[in-house]
């Protein structure tokens, strides 16, 4: 998990703004995941870095979303822990898994890109 955590207290420090780092990484896990899609990444290891990768970070925001001191709505918070639990199984299940992913991550590539599409708009019209 430190990998994760480390690319996200490393943007904090230069970006400043919370949800433009949540999107810069979930972008980050989306274009790792694309490189598996296309077939760039083929390699068992970095297949299985890259899914793993965009599971730690999903872990991370799952247990942010539970802290007492989150300011979002609890619907919206419910919302988010439930995507981030579906989207630590599917990953492990990607993880383990002996068939190809290269199909199987582009429900995570979407919820990557949706997610910080969102964040980015609500910075805009904040």
């Amino acid at each position: 998990m430190h990998n994760a955590a480390n690319a996200y207290a490393k943007n904090a420090q230069q970006t400043g703004n919370p949800r433009e780092l949540e999107a810069q990484l979930l972008m980050r896990a989306a274009a790792k995941l694309q490189a598996v899609h296309d077939g760039s990444l083929v390699k068992s290891e970095e297949v299985v870095s890259a899914i793993r990768y965009n599971r730690r970070l999903w872990t991370l925001f799952g247990g942010s979303v539970g802290r007492p001191e989150n300011p979002l709505p609890a619907e919206i918070k419910q919302n988010l822990a439930n995507l981030a639990n579906f989207v630590v199984n599917h990953s492990m299940k990607l993880e383990t898994s002996t068939e190809s992913n290269a199909g199987r991550v582009g429900v995570l590539i979407n919820i990557n890109r949706e997610i910080a599409a969102g964040l980015r708009t609500n910075l805009q019209a904040a």
